[in-house]
């Protein structure tokens, strides 16, 4: 009776997880939108070929991992913190997902011509300074908050989110050139930026056990730097 049920839940998340695959399946107009989103203005079938790879390389992991996460933070002793909590395991999906994306993006396809570029990238050059520091504030006040409550677990769960979001954009700066410049320049800044607005948000609801108004204003302006920084750089059409 017991391995009945296990396969059936099997079977039956493997399904939901398919169905949810089928619906975030990107095609051509999603390709376009996102292009036009991160300033590229007028892309080609080439460009949008790209682009549409770009987000399948994301989407592929995510009812995947949205599935396995809370199991994975029972075997780990984390549950509790998952637990009714679909933010925490929608933000946890988003930053693994971005993050095996890019490890498979430093081997690029063979189907299109690479233009390199010969100048040098680094973090600013993708995530502006207001973002960074943004970014480093509220890690830093959300870590003296768990620290003060002597919240280690929680403490360390942030640590681990603060890795995987650096991890993400040192990818993304390191990530080899794939076609054309400005479509390659355009995605590899969507990465970085989403990350680090990602990351701010998903380290500052870590604060949340802690309930008085610091913390929902730590909350509030995690979630705003995400929007902002996620928000794009829309193309200027003639």
């Amino acid at each position: 009776m017991e391995w009945d049920r296990t396969l059936g839940v099997a079977v039956f998340m493997g399904l939901f997880g398919l169905l949810i695959l089928i619906a975030l399946w990107p095609g051509e107009r999603q390709g376009v939108k996102v292009l036009r989103r991160w300033g590229v203005g007028d892309p080609d079938a080439a460009d949008v070929a790209e682009a549409v790879r770009y987000l399948r390389r994301r989407r592929f992991w995510y009812p995947w991992l949205y599935i396995s996460l809370p199991a994975l933070a029972e075997a780990v002793g984390f549950h509790r913190y998952f637990e009714d909590d679909t933010v925490a395991v929608i933000m946890g999906t988003l930053l693994l997902g971005g993050l095996i994306a890019e490890v498979l993006a430093q081997r690029p396809p063979r189907t299109r011509r690479r233009e390199a570029s010969l100048d040098r990238r680094g973090v600013r050059d993708l995530i502006p300074l207001w973002g960074l520091v943004s970014y480093a504030l509220i890690t830093a006040l959300t870590v003296v908050l768990l620290a003060l409550t002597r919240a280690w677990p929680l403490l360390g769960l942030a640590a681990v989110v603060t890795a995987l979001t650096w991890l993400i954009i040192a990818l993304a700066v390191r990530r080899p050139s794939t076609g054309d410049s400005a479509v390659d320049a355009a995605l590899r800044v969507r990465s970085a930026r989403v990350a680090a607005g990602l990351g701010a948000a998903a380290t500052a609801s870590l604060a949340t056990p802690v309930t008085n108004l610091l913390t929902g204003l730590l909350v509030l302006c995690g979630l705003a730097v995400w929007f902002h920084l996620a928000g794009g750089r829309r193309a200027v059409r003639a």
